[in-house]
């Protein structure tokens, strides 16, 4: 049988399949970016399967959270449905557990953790998961869980069911009651319990034994690290009233406790685990990421020369001192943990934690509409410079409002974004945003492309003239960029170009872009490479037509190979 796919989509390899569909890793050959597709094969009796598979893109539509796997699309058709969601390059915590064992305190901490922040994020706008498992998160190489497979998610108002993974369910699932945000609290206090000791905490072969430890068996927590056994017992208690009020209400009881019993760096120690383990299992990632650390030679298993264990398979602590690289490969919409450093290395700035926020109101008498924005998650401690860092961060979204409000009273303007975040490190974090900017009578306006690169140091956007060479910024030295752009400097279509190269670095470094307060030119450090891109509009004495008032959103991406030699040292030395 022909197996239906979306056209425009090159499919690389099968991720998984089953009897409805399957899972394929995809590239969208325009762009270059990869896709995770979710298919379902349509036959005469699927009406329930693409209901299942419609409700679950609708879910998924309403988190945007860097720890829960983003939505791109949903498409059906006569011939089949699909999901297409981002690709995420990383191995699942089951293969994780299966091939290390017990996870360090710490790093089942940081997955704990994550899971809450993620479930947080599906409970805010009534989402209970229902199935959250092993298989269902994702651990990147830079340390980072992400939650995928809502399949049998739904709304906190759902009827009651008994679906699930029975190894982890709650008791109120077992009894057909509806689930809640407690209900997800229980499943992942259940997959802690599993990282920190190496095994379930009901493990009976039965499903009927299952059933009776997770209602009545007392849970045992006498297996778990002293410090931990308060977080496992008010998770998994059997009254749902009685597990913490809320996933965000247990994050915080999570850090007290870690602090207390591991001191104030060990997230930074957790992260720096994972990312180890994942990576020792890079030939599992879907996009096949070629990455070796000290050590990764000796991971056949469970058990190593040293010892058995997640720390043995890389002979301790002279492989978790990643030679000072740096694992933070951001992609989409994806938080990027900066592990660098070994584990006494120290003397290092902390891991930055960046995420998604999102606004939807009216600012200033501006609609604001859906709209994304990057803000810090944890890292930086001190409350001014946290606040001036995030201002830097939000600064595309929050030129556009400004620009809108005096056309309030005239016209309906209405503003939008949408973010993707790439490098983040302690002294770089990159955004990319695309603002929808709407005049109802006046214009109507697509969305605009500016990237802002903040250092969480400083609290301060860089500027251009501090990410280059000298050089670079005169005439000449912007010719040898675009040359190694290797296209046309700003193209109005695919075939005219726009403002022919007559452009001086002057105007295109300091020129006034669409909104006030944002260049013409900005610079993203994405996950893969530099992209450069110039804003929709340029100053009035740049164009040369009269008819051309606007030249469409130009961009172009290098592999930071072939561009590192133009920017300055102390950035290149922040990129992978």
């Amino acid at each position: 049988m022909h197996a239906w796919r979306l056209d425009e989509f090159e499919e690389i390899r099968e991720l998984g399949a089953g009897g409805q569909g399957r899972v394929v890793l995809a590239r969208h050959p325009r762009s270059g970016s990869h896709v995770a597709i979710k298919y379902l094969i349509r036959a005469d009796d699927d009406g329930a399967a693409l209901g299942r598979l419609r409700d679950e893109a609708l879910l998924l539509s309403k988190v945007a959270d860097p720890h829960v796997v983003r939505l791109h699309r949903f498409v059906a058709t006569e011939e089949g449905a699909a999901l297409v969601m981002e690709a995420i390059d990383g191995v699942s915590l089951k293969d994780l557990l299966a091939r290390h064992g017990a996870l360090p305190p710490e790093a089942a901490l940081v997955v704990l953790k994550g899971s809450l922040l993620g479930l947080a994020a599906a409970h805010a706008v009534g989402i209970v998961h229902r199935d959250y498992k092993p298989a269902n998160v994702v651990v990147r190489a830079d340390g980072l869980s992400k939650l995928i497979d809502f399949g049998i998610a739904a709304a906190l108002d759902g009827a009651g069911s008994r679906s699930g993974s029975p190894a982890y369910m709650a008791p109120e699932q077992w009894e057909g009651r509806p689930s809640m945000p407690a209900t997800d609290i229980y499943a992942a206090t259940c997959v802690f319990f599993e990282c920190v000791t190496g095994r379930r905490p009901f493990d009976a072969g039965e499903r009927a034994a299952l059933m009776r430890g997770h209602l009545m068996d007392a849970v045992p927590v006498e297996a778990v690290p002293e410090p931990l056994r308060p977080l496992v017992a008010a998770g998994m208690s059997k009254d749902a009233a009685l597990r913490p009020p809320g996933a965000t209400v247990f994050v915080a009881e999570l850090e007290r406790a870690a602090v207390t019993a591991y001191g104030p760096d060990w997230e930074q120690r957790g992260v720096r685990a994972l990312a180890m383990g994942a990576v020792a299992l890079a030939s599992l990632f879907p996009l096949g990421a070629a990455l070796t650390t000290p050590g990764a030679g000796a991971v056949g298993g469970a058990t190593a020369a040293t010892g058995t264990g997640l720390l043995a398979a890389f002979g301790g602590k002279t492989a978790l001192a990643v030679a000072g690289a740096t694992l933070a490969v951001g992609s989409v919409g994806v938080t990027a943990y900066a592990v660098s450093g070994g584990e006494d290395a120290g003397g290092g700035p902390p891991p930055v934690t960046v995420g998604l926020a999102g606004l939807d109101s009216v600012v200033n008498g501006v609609p604001v509409r859906d709209a994304q924005f990057v803000e810090i998650a944890s890292g930086v401690q001190d409350p001014l410079l946290r606040r001036r860092t995030n201002a830097a961060l939000r600064r595309p979204l929050d030129a556009v409002i400004a620009a809108s409000i005096e056309y309030v009273g005239r016209a309906r303007p209405v503003v939008g974004s949408t973010v993707e975040i790439g490098l983040s490190d302690p002294r770089l974090i990159s955004a990319r945003y695309e603002l929808s900017w709407n005049l109802d009578d006046l214009i109507v306006g697509g969305p605009r492309r500016h990237a802002v690169t903040v250092n969480p140091t400083t609290g301060r956007a860089y500027a251009h003239a501090e990410l280059w060479k000298p050089h670079v910024l005169t005439d000449a030295g912007t010719g040898t960029l675009f040359a190694r752009l290797g296209r046309p400097w700003l193209v109005m279509t695919d075939s005219e170009v726009c403002v022919p190269g007559e452009i001086s670095a002057a105007e295109l470094f300091q020129g006034a872009g669409q909104f006030s307060g944002l260049p013409s030119f900005s610079v993203y450090f994405g996950a893969t490479g530099l992209q450069v891109m110039t804003s929709t509009s340029l100053p009035a004495n740049v164009v040369q037509a009269a008819a051309i008032v606007r030249c469409n959103t130009y961009e172009a991406t290098v592999p930071y190979t072939r561009i590192k030699d133009l920017l300055r040292p102390e950035i290149a030395a922040l990129l992978p």
